[in-house]
């Protein structure tokens, strides 16, 4: 269930991260709330998740699932550069997310 709940607040850290964007600064109200509400989201089910997974395994799993979703949805959104050495890296930390996942009790 804990692999569950960091799924979870790591979909949510996506969703901040995404909502920062359209937010222009918190200048659009509705969009800013949303983006709070997931910004708090995001932090209880990381703190369920910790609850019986390791600290450093989990935040690394954590930031590893926004920073992969948030530059895939940069890409198809915001039209970011796809170069060979970004999708690269993205392989990297997905390699780094499955083997600390698979080193953790």
């Amino acid at each position: 269930m804990e692999w569950i709940h960091l799924l979870i607040a790591g979909i949510f850290e996506i969703s901040w991260a995404i909502g920062l964007k359209f937010s222009h600064g918190f200048s659009r109200p509705i969009i800013s709330i949303i983006t709070i509400i997931c910004m708090i989201a995001s932090f209880y089910f990381l703190a369920l998740a910790l609850k019986h997974l390791p600290l450093g395994t989990a935040y690394a799993v954590w930031t590893g699932i926004g920073t992969l979703g948030t530059v895939i949805l940069g890409i198809i959104l915001f039209k970011e550069p796809a170069t060979a050495m970004r999708l690269a890296c993205i392989g990297f930390i997905i390699f780094g997310i499955t083997g600390l996942k698979l080193l953790s009790n």
